[in-house]
């Protein structure tokens, strides 16, 4: 028996399996170049249970649901009863972003401008002087939807939020970051052009945006009311590092945990306990909301499979003998703010996913805190296959916080356990990963639903 526990990187662990790690993470940064948004994410999801002949027949072994193109749950019967319990990975499927506005496109100084309102935690300075792609849907007033994507071929405009000038800056310098640059002045430049026809139009340059998006997408100015529309980073993943060891790219966080969870979940045969994997909208604005963790989508689903399988067990004792994994990220040890955390408990990239006992912030407020019992259990069974992991918190006890949908989850009496890779630059337009730590989470996930 070891009594110091010596800690191995992923390098030591994997060193034989390069090829395959590359391969593993040029697949993922081509995830996250085609989901850059939460209905974008159901449909890659959806795409791949197709492939695989998953359908939404939930007479059938395994089949999915899909809950108003903004979250998914896929089900796989075990060969054990459903009374004791099930194997659950959830993750969250949206990411920080700016919205449109309800009344978006407006005409001001000689620009046809649109209004933004953040949605999550970002930090406001990030979003400005970078270009930006426009993703969503439009729905006209017969259902029609339109899908809009603009920005990320290389042939596209993209769209950007002017920064302020350094020569007339000095005012906004002295400022407190958290007040130096408002939501209100967070609107993006869509277009300069006015509309040069005979007829007499108000708003010239608006018009003429107006009849762009007309011409090319049949929608009118009031069509954007029933839209959901957003502007997101229009950089493309990529490796990073000279030795193409990281992977940089919008919406890490959380997509890294669903391209796991999708991966471990398809891999898989006929298991002992049934398993269930969730991809949730809304964690970044606290689960509200009826396609959130909050909402009782997965109970309705449980409920309806109990029934269908005609098994004789209440659906809390499905939900007391479930065993579940919170699949998020983790703040990684950043090189330049070392001071925030706590050295001792902080994660390292290239050592494995996290597992995060708690979260919440000062004195564990708002936290899920696991069993011990359960993370033993969690520990056996990633160490019996030599599969590196770490534990770790959120930065020092009073320097900041965070949450998970943990907490919604372990309501219902389950074990369950924040776990997933550490992330640097976390909720930035530009998040960072290790390559090793995104196939290091992938064989975790598949082992805990074995």
């Amino acid at each position: 028996m070891e009594i110091i526990h010596k800690q191995k990187s992923c390098y030591e662990i994997f060193k034989d399996e390069l090829n395959k790690i590359d391969s593993f993470a040029k697949e993922y940064i081509n995830f996250l170049n085609n989901c850059k948004t939460e209905r974008e994410t159901v449909k890659w999801i959806e795409d791949r249970l197709i492939e695989r002949d998953i359908s939404s027949d939930s007479s059938k072994s395994i089949f999915y649901r899909k809950f108003k193109d903004k979250s998914i749950i896929v089900v796989r019967r075990g060969k054990r009863l459903l009374k004791q319990g099930t194997r659950i990975i959830g993750a969250h499927l949206d990411s920080p972003r700016l919205d449109f506005k309800q009344h978006p496109i407006y005409e001001n100084t000689y620009l046809a401008m649109v209004k933004t309102h953040y949605y999550g935690g970002i930090r406001k300075h990030q979003w400005f002087s970078i270009p930006l792609a426009i993703h969503g849907v439009v729905v006209k007033i017969d259902g029609t939807k339109v899908n809009i994507k603009i920005g990320e071929d290389p042939k596209d405009p993209v769209f950007v939020i002017p920064d302020l000038l350094p020569h007339l800056a000095y005012k906004q310098n002295d400022k407190k970051l958290s007040k130096a640059f408002e939501a209100e002045k967070m609107n993006a430049i869509i277009g300069s052009m006015p509309y040069l026809e005979e007829e007499e139009v108000e708003d010239k340059i608006k018009f003429a945006v107006l009849s762009i998006l007309s011409q090319k997408y049949s929608i009118t100015e009031e069509d954007l009311y029933s839209a959901e529309l957003q502007f997101v980073p229009a950089y493309q993943a990529k490796f990073v590092g000279l030795d193409n060891s990281l992977i940089g790219g919008y919406g890490q966080d959380d997509r890294i945990c669903v391209f796991c969870g999708v991966k471990s979940f398809l891999d898989q045969e006929v298991p002992e306990y049934t398993q269930v994997l969730v991809g949730w909208d809304k964690e970044e604005i606290g689960s509200e909301g009826a396609t959130s963790a909050r909402s009782r989508f997965i109970e309705y689903v449980l409920e309806e499979i109990i029934d269908i399988w005609g098994e004789n067990c209440h659906l809390s004792e499905v939900f007391l003998n479930t065993k579940a994994i919170s699949a998020d990220v983790h703040a990684a040890l950043d090189p330049d703010y070392q001071d925030l955390h706590d050295k001792l408990n902080a994660s390292k990239l290239g050592y494995g996913p996290v597992f995060c006992k708690f979260t919440g912030h000062r004195g564990k407020v708002g936290a899920n805190d696991a069993n011990a019992e359960y993370i033993a259990f969690l520990r056996h069974k990633l160490n019996k296959k030599n599969i590196p992991w770490q534990m770790a918190e959120l930065g020092k006890v009073d320097e900041g916080g965070g949450g998970t949908v943990a907490k919604f989850l372990a309501r219902y009496g389950m074990d369950i356990i924040d776990f997933g890779p550490g992330i640097l630059g976390m909720h930035s337009p530009y998040e960072i990963s290790s390559k090793y730590d995104l196939y290091a989470t992938y064989l975790a996930y598949r082992e805990f639903y074995k």
